[in-house]
């Protein structure tokens, strides 16, 4: 927290000084930083405020025998109560990109018609989510499968700390379940991959154009009937050193599709960059190994309820609560283990991985 009050106050004496405005692009990026970092300190200066309030009340409701005081210093006690979870949970989103918007993907794994609909079934999870906790969520582009659900889709998550909660989502998930779409009802296990990666101002894209092989197209949408007339502009932008594709399809203009493929590439490159100077990513961003068994943070089984956390093992016994979006308890979950692993590493003298 000190290191952190110290350097806002650092980035206000920049924005004060004459001529900040003067490069525009350098000035939205250190407002951008003031800004995540004002996100994590307010709240907690609140909280602080608010604690030497109640103690002046609480102190001020004894001497005088108020007992509607002390009801009321009761009251703003469990308010608070309530509040310090929320801010601890902020203290823990330490990334730099914690702050940002974010892409995030849903990939069916092998297994045909089961795994899109398993992969449509955590997009209904997820929207209700973003719902139920204040994000927007824009579709980018989808792929529908041949039977029912999605192959894949991917979305611009925007709100508060939108990266740094769905970070902690990332990886497969499995399903296990007695198949609706199997005559004999036998017990099927599918699996689709989650995809979480921070959103970077435009001004921050540097990808040098030689390295890029971008391609326009149009591509017929839906998943067949009236809607396969449809046609949506298209790119599709591979990054040649590295071998990333990223296509961007909506119904706008192509410039616009191009502006979003690369932002998303940017991401991509980003976090590999980052993996590569820390072994612990390797499995995250941009590397989440085969989807199928072995390789899942978490077990959603429904005819036997119960969800778990491979990671945390945090377990719940009402799945389709779950489903339905309750998912914080899982996230929070998540960052509290990281957090640990991270003061772990730092006590031994390691450096601190961030998954």
């Amino acid at each position: 927290m000190p290191s952190r009050i110290q350097r806002r106050k650092e980035i206000e004496d920049v924005m004060s000084r004459p001529g900040f405005w003067d490069s525009p692009e350098q000035a939205r990026s250190v407002v951008a930083s003031l800004k995540a970092l004002k996100a994590i300190i307010d709240p907690i200066e609140e909280l602080l405020r608010r604690i030497d309030d109640l103690t002046v009340m609480v102190e001020l409701a004894r001497s005088e025998s108020d007992a509607d005081m002390q009801k009321e210093a009761e009251a703003e006690q469990a308010a608070l109560a309530a509040r310090l979870d929320e801010v601890e949970l902020l203290a823990l989103l330490s990334d730099p990109n914690d702050a940002r918007d974010c892409y995030f993907s849903i990939q069916a794994g092998a297994g045909g018609t089961e795994a899109c609909d398993w992969a449509d079934m955590l997009l209904r999870m997820y929207l209700m989510y973003f719902e139920k906790n204040g994000y927007s969520a824009e579709e980018m582009s989808r792929k529908d499968g041949d039977g029912a659900g999605i192959q894949s889709v991917d979305l611009k998550v925007s709100g508060p700390f939108a990266f740094g909660y769905l970070k902690c989502e990332t990886g497969v998930h499995r399903l296990v379940r007695i198949s609706p779409f199997n005559a004999q009802g036998k017990r099927q296990t599918s699996f689709a991959a989650v995809q979480a990666l921070p959103v970077f101002e435009d001004d921050k894209l540097e990808l040098d154009e030689k390295d890029l092989d971008i391609v326009f197209f149009r591509r017929a949408s839906g998943a067949g009937g009236q809607n396969v007339n449809k046609l949506s502009t298209a790119v599709r932008v591979k990054h040649i050193p590295t071998g990333l594709v990223v296509e961007c399809v909506n119904e706008r203009s192509q410039a616009q599709n191009k502006r979003v493929a690369l932002g998303i590439l940017h991401a991509k490159i980003e976090q590999i960059e980052q993996a590569k100077r820390d072994a612990e990513l390797a499995r995250i961003v941009g590397t989440k190994g085969e989807i199928a068994w072995g390789n899942q943070i978490r077990n959603y089984v429904l005819d036997d309820p119960r969800v778990k956390d491979l990671r945390t093992g945090l377990e719940v016994g009402n799945p389709q609560k779950v489903l339905d979006g309750d998912l914080q308890p899982f996230i929070e979950a998540e960052l509290r283990r990281r957090a640990a692993k991270r003061a772990r590493a730092e006590k031994s003298g390691e450096t601190a991985p961030t998954a």
